[in-house]
């Protein structure tokens, strides 16, 4: 197995591994309602970009557009906001897990994170 190949699936996995752990615990609806609302309240792009999508978006890892790139947002960029939204959300090329790393974000909420890496990212 090539070496990008292993990094890929590397990624995957412990996106699903992390997204596995986290909803084992059984959490009400209740709670579950109550930590989106927490995350709402203060919601930060800049902030959540930096806990939930930096860590692959900053290195390349498993071939991320990396942010700050204009090169590498561009055509993403091209395809249109939509498109980018709907990766986000629904995950993308079975390397990116649903919601990125994000699971308690909001679809706006995952859509002004986006935002913000193409404000940041697209000259």
């Amino acid at each position: 197995m090539k070496l990008k190949n292993l990094v890929k699936t590397g990624v995957a996995l412990s996106g699903l591994i992390l997204a596995s752990v986290m909803t084992v615990g059984g959490v009400s609806a209740d709670q579950q309602s109550l930590t989106l609302a927490q995350v709402s309240e203060g919601f930060s792009a800049e902030r959540t970009y930096q806990q939930s999508c930096a860590a692959c978006h900053n290195s390349g890892a498993a071939g991320a557009p990396v942010f700050g790139n204009s090169e590498d947002w561009s055509a993403r960029a091209e395809k249109g906001k939509e498109t980018l939204y709907q990766n986000t959300i629904n995950g993308y090329n079975n390397i990116m897990p649903p919601k990125g790393m994000c699971f308690t974000c909001s679809d706006d909420e995952l859509k002004a994170v986006v935002d913000y890496v193409l404000a940041e990212s697209v000259e």
